[in-house]
């Protein structure tokens, strides 16, 4: 068999999360070395008690195991290792890596220069523009923006990256063929091309409301500091900025609003000591010795000239004129006025979103910009 064979089946086994997995590794050097181990062998170690021993022992998953990683060959999902090169270094520093990705798309060396924005998925029209413009120009400077592709916050800051040709990584908290939200279809398709998409679950895990926390931990470990724009009092974001803080990361903070629930979490950040952000130069000049020739200076500007310049196709013309400037659309209002298919109306909307043509709003309805 196989290395990663080993690996996927020990990540199968119930009762090995991340830290016994590890552990596991330590002691006995390999996952195909683990399941080798006697019973005896494998409960003189700490934390691994009866259950979990025999569960090791009495492994019989071989033939879901193997049908599993044919199916992640046929859809083009790797799996990075704990051990290899390839795992990002910043991320196995943690005090508890995934032992495996699985990545869709491709992780690149520059990807150690990243930084995240997180926060509110109930975003206000304010929130999600400032989270673009910073998005637009860390990743114009060389940055990888890495999100967690939830509404709201997260996906804009991966459409603010890719609306410049940068990189951007959305870290998922279901399995790396799940698309969720199920309107980031387009988006997802997208990251791939430019950057990854990556998760510690494996295939056909749903989204739960236990996976966030663990995936949050990975969004700050893949980063140099990360950015909250818009979180309310209990946001997952603020569980995402303390990660970072306990990961030794910079956490930044944008201001806003006294009045606003939507600023509650990030304004308390500042009290507590978050850098506060107004422009993606605070970030830039706060990381700026760790992020030694990584930073493209002026970059931003050329590239979102270029962005703009680009003329637009036969089809994006059409949808366009469908949106009178001011209305609000509805997709299917829109599938419906331009007969495309919805897959392709999808994925003409991102287009235009790109090109700061068109702006989403909540309930899949879309609005020209002016």
């Amino acid at each position: 068999m196989e290395e990663r064979f080993w690996w996927l089946a020990l990540s199968k086994v119930p009762g090995v999360g991340p830290m016994i997995f590890l552990r596991l590794l330590q002691k006995f050097g390999s996952p195909r070395e683990v399941f080798r181990a006697s019973y005896q062998s494998l409960t003189q170690l700490d934390r691994v008690g009866p259950t979990l021993a025999r569960a090791i022992v009495e492994f019989s998953q071989q033939e879901e195991v193997l049908r599993e990683l044919e199916r992640l060959d046929r859809m083009k999902i790797r799996m990075v290792l704990y051990n290899t090169p390839e795992y990002p270094a910043q991320l196995a520093n943690i005090s508890d890596p995934p032992p495996i990705l699985f990545v869709k798309g491709e992780i690149l060396p520059q990807d150690k220069a990243a930084v995240a924005i997180v926060g509110s998925r109930a975003a206000s029209q304010q929130g999600l523009a400032v989270t673009r413009r910073l998005a637009r120009e860390l990743a114009g400077a060389g940055i990888t923006v890495v999100s967690g592709m939830a509404r709201g916050i997260d996906s804009e800051a991966h459409k603010g990256a890719l609306a410049v040709g940068g990189r951007t990584i959305a870290v998922l908290g279901c399995g790396p063929n799940v698309i969720y939200p199920p309107e980031n279809r387009e988006l997802f398709s997208r990251i791939t091309e430019q950057g990854a998409v990556v998760s510690e679950y494996s295939l056909d895990v749903k989204p739960d409301a236990v996976h966030f926390p663990s995936r949050n931990r990975i969004i700050s470990g893949l980063c140099l500091g990360v950015t909250v724009v818009e979180a309310a009092p209990q946001s997952g974001s603020l569980i995402t900025a303390r990660l970072a803080l306990e990961q030794g990361r910079d956490v930044f903070a944008v201001p806003g609003h006294v009045d606003s629930m939507r600023s509650r979490g990030t304004n308390r950040l500042i009290r507590e000591g978050a850098r506060l952000v107004e422009t993606a130069q605070d970030i830039l000049e706060e990381l700026r010795p760790a992020l030694e020739g990584w930073i493209r200076p002026h970059a931003e500007s050329s590239m979102e000239q270029s962005q703009d310049k680009e003329p637009l196709s036969a089809e994006e013309e059409k949808l366009l004129g469908i949106l009178e400037e001011g209305e609000q659309i509805h997709i299917d209002t829109l599938i419906l006025k331009s007969g495309f298919p919805p897959s392709k109306t999808s994925s003409l909307l991102l287009q235009l979103e790109l090109k700061n043509m068109v702006r989403q709003l909540p309930g899949k309805r879309f609005v020209r910009c002016s």
